[in-house]
């Protein structure tokens, strides 16, 4: 992932907007893009700064307290599909796509492991 440009450079770019140059200008002179130095300006005038803003996003499951929830539904149903687990998220108001109960599965350990009579026979 990329960096943000440093807080030097942005200070600088806004300082020399205020002292005469327009947008495009400071950002040809300090070689960034015309439309980063209206957005670093648009963020001066409104927050009085133009430090970056925290890179990544929230990591925590949106399934963190539904495990009590899906290992009781495991429970009752032991061939579970993860879609019919979804169905049964819905139902309580979380719609959450396949990916997120998968990797919440993966995370906590859960696994779907199918019995031994639905599985397929074997050569003989």
């Amino acid at each position: 992932m990329a960096r943000p440009y440093s807080l030097d450079l942005r200070e600088r770019v806004v300082e020399a907007i205020e002292g005469g140059l327009s947008c495009r200008e400071a950002a040809e002179v300090f070689g960034v893009s015309a439309s980063t130095a209206i957005k670093w300006m648009r963020r001066h005038h409104d927050s009085g700064s133009v430090a970056a803003r925290p890179m990544g996003g929230d990591r925590r499951s949106r399934l963190g307290g539904e495990r009590s929830f899906i290992e009781e539904r495991l429970d009752a149903v032991s061939d579970l599909t993860i879609e019919e687990l979804r169905d049964a998220l819905r139902d309580r108001g979380i719609a959450v796509g396949y990916g997120t109960v998968w990797r919440f599965l993966a995370k906590e350990k859960i696994t779907l492991k199918k019995n031994r009579a639905r599985q397929r026979a074997r050569a003989a």
